[in-house]
């Protein structure tokens, strides 16, 4: 199926966002940007929900998701959705979350492969010792995310 694509400019980096009639399919990090700017409901929408994010002016998405993955990793992406703005958690919290508490690496690899950056927080989740861990964005831009969220929430990184 071929996807209405959009590109936004953001303070880490350009997106690459993709979405069908019903749904939001992807957001990713690319290098640089194509000239597509496709109309969409879908991507108006998340451009602007995304743009109002990074100006902190939004703590919760109201997009509808579609990203496309297995049974486990869509109930993974689900837990990640249920991150409050400007906390965080570990993976063994979110094995937890989803009553499968032995999961813990999968659910790092289902977190690493979560289509839908910033709009299902895989950001907000680091590692048992509070260390940031892996980031499929890359780890400055987990960074940037979590102190941009400690910066707008009573919330403060330790």
């Amino acid at each position: 199926m071929a996807y209405l694509t959009r590109y936004l400019d953001s303070p880490i980096g350009t997106l690459v966002l993709r979405a069908d009639d019903s749904a939001l399919r992807e957001i990713l990090f690319v290098e640089a940007p194509e000239a597509v700017a496709d109309a969409s409901p879908i991507l108006d929408a998340a451009c602007a929900q995304l743009t109002a994010y990074f100006a902190g002016e939004l703590m919760q998405f109201d997009l509808p998701l579609g990203g496309e993955g297995t049974e486990f990793q869509r109930s993974v992406w689900g837990a990640l959705t249920t991150i409050p703005y400007g906390e965080t958690c570990s993976y063994a919290d979110i094995a937890h979350k989803i009553d499968n508490p032995k999961s813990v690496r999968a659910v790092g690899m289902a977190n690493g492969k979560n289509p839908l950056s910033i709009v299902v927080p895989c950001h907000r989740v680091i590692g048992s010792s509070g260390k940031l861990t892996g980031y499929a964005g890359g780890l400055s831009r987990k960074e940037w995310l979590l102190a941009h969220e400690a910066a707008h929430s009573d919330y403060r990184l330790v």
